[in-house]
C-alpha cells in the first residue's frame, strides 16, 4: 500500500511537473528563487529523497553539560567515544526477557553518526536545552497516570513491595499509552506494542516525494513502525476541530525556500512527553546544501508546559539507490500481541484452577521479572499441547 502510494504520489508529481515547466516556459521564472540548484521542475524548493534524522544528541541536555549547549569538535569526539564504547546490546544474558531484547545487534541501535553540531541538546529553545516545566494541571495528570502504573505492579519483582492493588481492576485515568502491567485488552500494552507510531518522530529515516500541491513524507522507524504523512501545501485549511487524527490535521506553506507545516487536532489516544489532545506542532524542513535539510520544530500546548519549545535536528542526504526506504510491516505487534493477550488469559485459566501463580504477581512491564513468567509459558504451552 506504502509503494503503491509513493508510486502514485511519483507519478502525479512527473505529470504535473511537466505542465508547470511548460507554464514556466510562457510565464517566465518565480520572483524569488534562491537555492536554483534545489529546485523542483515546477519552481518550488526540492527537498526529495532519503534523508537520516539518526543522531547522538539527545533531546534534552544532561545535566553534566549545563553551561555547554556546544562541544569543541575534541569534546564531541570523546563523548561520542565513550557511547561507543558501552557494552553492547549482542551479548547474551541470564535473564531470558533481556537476553530476546539483545536479540537486536547493536549496530542496528547505536546512533553513529555522532553530535549534531557539536550540540548537546537538540532543544535550542529555551536556552538550558529542556523542556519547559508542567503546568499544574499536566503535573496532575501525569502523576496520576504514573501512580496507576506503579499501583498495577504492587507486589511483582518489578515494583513496590504490598499486596496486589486493589487498583488492579480499575480503567486507567486517561488512555494508556505505557507498558501497563496487565493485558485484558490491547489497550492495556503501550502504544510500541501495539505498533501506533506517533509524531513527532525523531531518529528514523525519511523519504520525501513532492509533486505541486502536497508533499509526501514516508517515515521508517523502529521495529517495522513505518508511516507515511501526506501534507497538502495547497492553502487549504484544517479540519473541524471535532476531527481527530493520530497524527494530527498537517496543513503545509511555502515560506522563502522553508516547507511550514502546521500540525493542529491530534487525538488524546497519544503522547507526546505528556502532550496529548492540546498539541500544536509547527515542523520546518529546510534544504541547506546538497546533503544537509534542517528539520525544525516548535511544540506548544498551554495546558502541558508553562511555554513553547523548538528543537532542530540536521538530517544527512541517503543514497536515493544504496538505502532505499522500503515499506514497513510491524509483524512484531501483529503476532506477538495475541501471543500476550492469549498467554495472560491462558494463565488465568491455569491459576483458576490451582495449577500457576497469579498472573498478577508477574511483572509484565518492566522485564524484572524473570521467573513466572516463563513458567506460565511453559505451562501454558504444555496445557495446549495436552489439548490437542
Amino acid at each position: 500500500m506504502t509503494s503503491r502510494l509513493f508510486a502514485l504520489l511519483s507519478l502525479l508529481g512527473l505529470v504535473l511537473g511537466s505542465l508547470a515547466v511548460a507554464l514556466h516556459a510562457q510565464t517566465g521564472p518565480p520572483t524569488a528563487t534562491p537555492k536554483q540548484e534545489f529546485r523542483t521542475p515546477w519552481g518550488e524548493p526540492d527537498l526529495q529523497g532519503n534523508w537520516s534524522g539518526e543522531t547522538l544528541t539527545p533531546l534534552q541536555r544532561p545535566a553534566r553539560f549545563a553551561d555547554k549547549p556546544v562541544l569543541s569538535p575534541e569534546e564531541a569526539a570523546k563523548v561520542v567515544a565513550e557511547v561507543l564504547a558501552r557494552p553492547a546490546q549482542d551479548r547474551r544474558s541470564s535473564n531470558p526477557e533481556k537476553d530476546v531484547q539483545g536479540a537486536y545487534n547493536a549496530i542496528f541501535n547505536q546512533k553513529a553518526s555522532g553530535l549534531s553540531d557539536g550540540r548537546t541538546s537538540l532543544i535550542i529553545d529555551p536556552p538550558d536545552g529542556k523542556i519547559p516545566p508542567f503546568t499544574p494541571e499536566a503535573k496532575k495528570r501525569v502523576d496520576a497516570e504514573r501512580e496507576f502504573l506503579q499501583a498495577l505492579l504492587q507486589g511483582t519483582v518489578g515494583g513496590r513491595p504490598g499486596p496486589i492493588s486493589p487498583r488492579h481492576a480499575e480503567p486507567p485515568p486517561i488512555y494508556n499509552v505505557s507498558r501497563m502491567n496487565r493485558a485484558d485488552g490491547p489497550e492495556d500494552r503501550s502504544l510500541g506494542e501495539r505498533c501506533i507510531p506517533i509524531l513527532p518522530n525523531l531518529g528514523a529515516f525519511y523519504q520525501i516525494v513532492q509533486s505541486p500541491g502536497q508533499v509526501g513524507i514516508y517515515h521508517d522507524s523502529g521495529q517495522g513502525s513505518g508511516f507515511v504523512r501526506v501534507v497538502p501545501v495547497n492553502g487549504s485549511q484544517h479540519a473541524p476541530s471535532r476531527m481527530r487524527y493520530w497524527h494530527g490535521d498537517a496543513r503545509g506553506r511555502w515560506e522563502g525556500d522553508t516547507l511550514v507545516v502546521d500540525i493542529t487536532n491530534f487525538n488524546h489516544k497519544r503522547d507526546f512527553q505528556g502532550s496529548r489532545e492540546n498539541l500544536h506542532l509547527i515542523e520546518r524542513f529546510r534544504r541547506v546544501s546538497e546533503n544537509r535539510l534542517e528539520y525544525t520544530m516548535t511544540a506548544d500546548d498551554p495546558t502541558t508546559w508553562t511555554r513553547p519549545w523548538t528543537l532542530m535536528v540536521p538530517w544527512t542526504k541517503q543514497s536515493d539507490k544504496a538505502n532505499q526506504i522500503y515499506e514497513s510491516n510491524c509483524h512484531e505487534g501483529n503476532y506477538g500481541l495475541m501471543g500476550i493477550l492469549a498467554n495472560i488469559r491462558a494463565a488465568d485459566r491455569l491459576f483458576k484452577e490451582g495449577k500457576g501463580r497469579d498472573p498478577r504477581t508477574t511483572d509484565n512491564a518492566t522485564g524484572a521479572d524473570t521467573g513466572g513468567g516463563i513458567e506460565i509459558d511453559r505451562t501454558a504451552q504444555e496445557n495446549s499441547s495436552n489439548a490437542k
